[in-house]
């Protein structure tokens, strides 16, 4: 499979409506930790003027997938009814809640990371891509980032994100599909 340019991804999500008359139309893109979405949705965001909100800044290693509820609450909610949202970045150095951070109402804003397309988040989203990239690879990338002494932690990640896989199936739910071992064309 070779991969769209950029110009194609961006006329592709562009076609995609914002559900419920939202004025702000939410690009999810998902894949596992290291397979190339935070790449891409900077790429993305600097070709749509888009605002990027990271998974990061919710989860955690002790808490990878089970904080949901407070993006939903926090961003997804809010935005849905067309008014700014505020959320409260999580600060992986510090192990706790950090500054908060604000999304205005805008035409796009990219949800970047694992588990972006989720069931739970599905009702707010205009379309979802999901960066497919082998789990030998993506560890391989996530040591390169954390280092070698993160190996335990990153396993026990890959357990997580695989049974979101399987119980969310983000691959099948996706718009779009991005081969993570391939770069992509401008």
């Amino acid at each position: 499979m070779t991969n769209p340019t950029l110009t194609d991804i961006v006329g592709s999500v562009t076609t995609h409506s914002a559900p419920d008359n939202m004025a702000t139309a939410i690009i999810a893109i998902d894949g596992c930790g290291g397979a190339g979405k935070t790449t891409l949705a900077d790429r993305l965001a600097t070709r749509l003027d888009a605002q990027v909100i990271h998974t990061d800044d919710f989860a955690s290693w002790d808490n990878p997938l089970n904080w949901h509820d407070r993006l939903i609450e926090q961003v997804l909610q809010p935005l849905h009814a067309n008014t700014a949202a505020r959320y409260q970045r999580f600060d992986w150095s510090t192990n706790r809640l950090a500054e908060w951070q604000s999304v205005p109402v805008q035409p796009f804003v990219i949800l970047e990371g694992v588990s972006s397309a989720r069931i739970a988040f599905r009702q707010f989203l205009s379309c979802a891509i999901f960066v497919d990239t082998p789990p030998d690879i993506c560890l391989q990338r996530g040591l390169a980032r954390d280092g070698a002494d993160a190996a335990p932690l990153w396993r026990d990640w890959q357990a997580a994100e695989a049974a979101y896989l399987v119980s969310d199936t983000p691959q099948d739910f996706a718009d779009l599909k991005i081969d993570g071992t391939q770069s992509i064309p401008k």
